[in-house]
């Protein structure tokens, strides 16, 4: 159908959702499901364990698990402190945490130790920064050392709406931060899960569907079979191959049958435009290389710029590090996501 549709529903007892433009699966959520793999925005009390000299970090003791907190500056094997999850941990490796802790919810985000009140950018009516911000001073006490950043999300809501939000998320934080014991580590607060962190993250749709049968109801099933294929066809017959691997995610661009003169560009930007939805929709993340189709160097600039317009507007951190030696191009994506097709035991 077309216009923008949120399906909540569950894929082997796992709690999913998906955000479908006009037919087209744009995002996919899932959960990992189990307590062996916390979830980002998870926040814990964690005892230090050793200092990684030359890494300024330090190892610290999570519930069954061990963790690795950046920025341990102060800190000695022994002290309790609060943690929150920053991403899932490669295989094998420990969970990536800060103490910087955040509260985040659809409209608002609580810091923690860093007073201030502060509106999204994206914000840009000059009366609606007015609006909100009296009502953000209105939720937080000028002497508070708990600042208040105010989401885009906030613009033309409804004032009460905002603020009951803060106050929940100022409600959620002052209850973490009064923890005061120093034995064992414990989980504090689980990460969102997937239908919440829909609700936290994504537009509101044309239609929310929660039915058992959302997903079959919409083709979500058939759309993420498509995107989790390997083979993912392009423009004019061209095509990519998506594939991770143990080290990295690997993307292989291909012109197909079209053999005219500008067949590599034109595959290599329309790979440049769909793959920051291919890794969303898929939950990919870490080191990502692309052996683009033959163009010559100065057609190179022209897909850099399509790359970083398209990821631009991608809301998880992407560093795009650029061409190799051997002319490939090289990101580096945060892993905030499982990739969805481990989850699904494909």
């Amino acid at each position: 159908m077309k216009g923008r549709v949120i399906a909540l529903d569950q894929i082997g007892g796992h709690r999913a959702a998906a955000l479908i433009e006009d037919g087209v699966l744009q995002d996919f959520l899932i959960d990992a499901g189990g307590d062996a793999t916390p979830t980002p925005g998870a926040i814990f009390r964690a005892i230090c364990e050793r200092p990684l000299k030359g890494q300024g970090g330090m190892m610290v003791r999570l519930p069954g698990q061990n963790g690795f907190l950046r920025q341990a500056k102060g800190l000695r094997p022994g002290d309790a402190v609060l943690v929150q999850v920053t991403g899932y941990a490669e295989p094998g490796k420990a969970v990536p945490l800060t103490s910087r802790l955040l509260f985040k919810s659809r409209y608002a985000i609580v810091t923690p130790n860093a007073p201030g009140l502060n509106l999204s950018r994206r914000i840009h009516d000059e009366e609606e920064r007015v609006r909100l911000a009296e009502i953000a001073h209105a939720a937080v006490h000028a002497d508070s050392d708990t600042g208040l950043i105010l989401r885009s999300y906030c613009a033309g809501a409804d004032q009460d709406e905002i603020a009951a939000d803060i106050e929940a998320m100022a409600s959620v934080a002052a209850q973490v931060l009064a923890d005061t014991r120093f034995n064992d580590p414990e989980l504090l607060l689980d990460g969102p899960n997937a239908h919440d962190l829909a609700w936290r993250e994504w537009e509101l749709p044309d239609l929310l569907a929660q039915e058992k049968s959302a997903f079959e109801d919409h083709g979500v099933l058939d759309m993420l079979d498509a995107v989790l294929d390997a083979h993912q066809p392009l423009v004019a017959g061209a095509y990519a191959f998506v594939e991770p691997t143990r080290a990295l995610v690997a993307v292989d661009v291909n012109t197909g049958p079209d053999t005219s003169f500008a067949a590599g560009i034109k595959a290599d930007l329309a790979l440049a435009r769909a793959l920051p939805r291919l890794l969303r929709c898929r939950g990919l993340g870490g080191q990502i290389t692309i052996d683009f189709a033959p163009l010559a160097k100065k057609d190179r600039r022209q897909v850099e710029q399509a790359l970083k317009a398209a990821f631009r507007r991608d809301p998880i951190e992407t560093a795009l590090a650029g061409w190799t030696p051997l002319g490939h191009f090289e990101l580096q994506r945060k892993r905030e996501r499982l990739p969805v097709a481990e989850v699904l035991g494909k």
